[in-house]
């Protein structure tokens, strides 16, 4: 077993490398369709490979910080899809940073805690988690929602859904305060909240990299990040006339990033939820939301503030009904400590009906 850890682990140091050296040398390339697919190809390597080292480092530092780990690498990816895109002055540019950050709620709120709740149901019929770490980190979300995407619809010193200069940076500055409140209750003052009780049914002890794997992983996750966000600066034309040759609407390109970058998050927390952790896939999922907002929102903020780019924030009546139903279900189903395939069953349908009315309106 040891042995193939270890060759995973030089597998994605390689591919780390890999996607690096090829973002070098497609910028010195003209672009062309072989180039893009290459782009594309690298692209989703260096992604899984910057989520297996976040996985190495939050296995070396624990559960709670880990799963903060992985959040933030989660992050940084989508901050980088994000950017690119609002680079390119197209029509959706001022509000790929809205549909972005609200499909990757939605995401992990239905889509990642709804398949959880199933083949955690399926497999062991009923798992239990800590109802004071999930509603502390449901809470955190719902606020982030709120101050970021639901209230400038309301403001009036901008017209349309935005915030002004002031706004944009109270709500970031809002935002960054209550993760890391969010962050200190999760490592010092109640860590015990979103601890792992369950351990999985075979009793199998898991390997706990050494200091040296988690240096090495550290090294190789920056570069696979550094990679992820030039590689999808070389995409993001690409993405863009692509929806649109297809007819898609403005939020499907929100969508495509959101799913892009939590595709292996989503993979960690199913894995956790069958291993009978449910808490541990609770933490990444609901965390993985909260660092969305309150790590991207600044920094797209920041940078459209020295840029001179708008940005709106603020939903449509449509994803609003989706934000009140969303919380609204998730205050009943991570009220129990209990999870059973039902819920599962209700999150998912939620999940498919934004997927669905999005593409069709």
């Amino acid at each position: 077993m040891a042995g193939s850890s270890n060759s995973k682990f030089d597998f994605t140091q390689i591919s780390s490398v890999g996607a690096f050296l090829v973002l070098i040398v497609l910028s010195l390339v003209d672009k062309s369709p072989f180039t893009v697919m290459v782009a594309g190809i690298f692209l989703a390597v260096a992604i899984s490979a910057s989520i297996h080292h976040a996985e190495v480092i939050a296995k070396r530092v624990g559960p709670a910080l880990g799963a903060l780990i992985l959040a933030l690498a989660v992050t940084v990816i989508e901050v980088g899809l994000i950017v690119s895109l609002m680079m390119n002055d197209t029509p959706t540019s001022a509000v790929v940073a809205r549909d972005t950050v609200f499909a990757a709620v939605i995401i992990v709120t239905n889509g990642i805690v709804g398949i959880c709740f199933l083949i955690g149901g399926i497999r062991h019929r009923e798992l239990e988690f800590r109802v004071e770490g999930t509603s502390s980190l449901l809470a955190v979300l719902a606020t982030l929602v709120g101050v970021t995407l639901v209230l400038p619809n309301f403001t009036t010193t901008t017209a349309g859904p935005t915030y002004s200069t002031s706004q944009l940076i109270f709500a970031s500055v809002a935002s960054l305060v209550l993760y890391a409140s969010l962050i200190i209750a999760q490592t010092v003052t109640h860590a015990d909240y979103f601890a792992v009780e369950s351990v999985s049914d075979d009793g199998a002890t898991e390997h706990i990299p050494s200091k040296k794997e988690a240096w090495i992983s550290g090294s190789a996750l920056l570069i696979s990040l550094t990679a992820v966000i030039g590689l999808a600066k070389t995409l993001s034309p690409s993405i863009e006339s692509g929806l649109v040759q297809i007819g898609a609407p403005k939020e499907a390109v929100g969508i495509v990033i959101a799913l892009l970058v939590l595709l292996p998050e989503a993979g960690a927390a199913l894995a956790a939820a069958r291993a009978n952790q449910l808490q541990t896939s609770l933490n990444l999922a609901l965390g993985s939301g909260a660092a969305s907002i309150a790590l991207t929102i600044p920094i797209v903020s920041l940078y459209s503030i020295l840029s001179e780019r708008k940005i709106t924030l603020g939903l449509d009546s449509k994803s609003l009904a989706f934000v009140v139903l969303t919380f609204l279900v998730a205050g009943l189903t991570l009220g129990t400590g209990k999870s059973a395939a039902l819920k599962g069953v209700v999150h998912l349908t939620i999940l498919f009906a934004y997927v669905i009315l999005s593409l069709i309106p």
